[in-house]
């Protein structure tokens, strides 16, 4: 069986170059891959594309290679939490390119699968379809979509195995799953690795054929982006 575990963090992304496309799984905060992007800081890459539904918050996340100027171009849907990002944006310094949620997901799970293009309805009529082709199937409009090229996909995952196999836990599962084997090369960080034929083949939710390295997290801070609670019945 082949081993894809590697070291440390620093071994898994040390072909990591200036310019390249990057693919972040995660939802919000919640499962981000946050050892592997601490290493991006510190690796100090520049003229990144990024490819993640949310771009961090402004101390967090994608929020602190955004911070150091490292991205050039970002590829998301949500990023209502990042003042940093919005100041960019508006300011012209970043190359901004807003995805329905839905569409971003299904471009990286067709670059997965291998399929080159798909057409959906969602954005059809709007700034998203400009500029792109557009047919009718059964009376509706659609908008043809183009899978992503991406040269790395950075996943987090709850469990793994040494020959790759990956199991996520909630809400981390989102982006994770469909972005890994998206890429040339898929790199996992996960916060449990274990031997190859130790994990239930019945909970795996991504093979280890998708993933190219893995890794054990050193910590994972978890963050909540928005704590909402609500006061105790005396």
């Amino acid at each position: 069986m082949i081993n894809k575990k590697v070291g440390n963090v620093q071994e898994a992304l040390h072909d990591i170059k200036d310019g390249q496309t990057i693919m972040l799984g995660g939802f919000g905060l919640c499962g981000i891959p946050e050892n592997s992007i601490a290493e991006l800081v510190k690796k100090d890459v520049k003229e990144l594309t990024c490819i993640s539904n949310n771009a961090g918050v402004d101390d967090f996340g994608l929020g602190l290679l955004l911070q150091k100027h490292q991205i050039k171009k970002m590829i998301s849907s949500y990023v209502g939490e990042n003042a940093e990002f919005e100041r960019q944006m508006l300011s012209g310094e970043l190359d901004v390119e807003l995805t329905p949620q839905g569409t971003l997901a299904e471009k990286c799970r067709a670059a997965q699968a291998g399929i080159p293009a798909f057409f959906t309805p969602a954005g059809y009529g709007t700034e998203v379809a400009e500029g792109k082709e557009v047919r009718e199937f059964n009376g509706k409009m659609h908008v043809m979509e183009l899978a992503y090229k991406a040269d790395f996909s950075i996943v987090k995952a709850w469990k793994g195995d040494e020959a790759g196999n990956l199991i996520f836990k909630g809400t981390a599962r989102n982006f994770n799953s469909c972005m890994a084997g998206a890429a040339k090369i898929t790199i996992a960080e996960v916060e449990e690795l274990v031997p190859a034929g130790t994990l239930d083949p019945n909970q795996i939710h991504i093979p280890g054929i998708m993933v190219q390295r893995i890794f054990q997290g050193e910590k994972f801070e978890k963050r909540i982006e928005q704590r909402t609670t609500r006061k105790r019945e005396e």
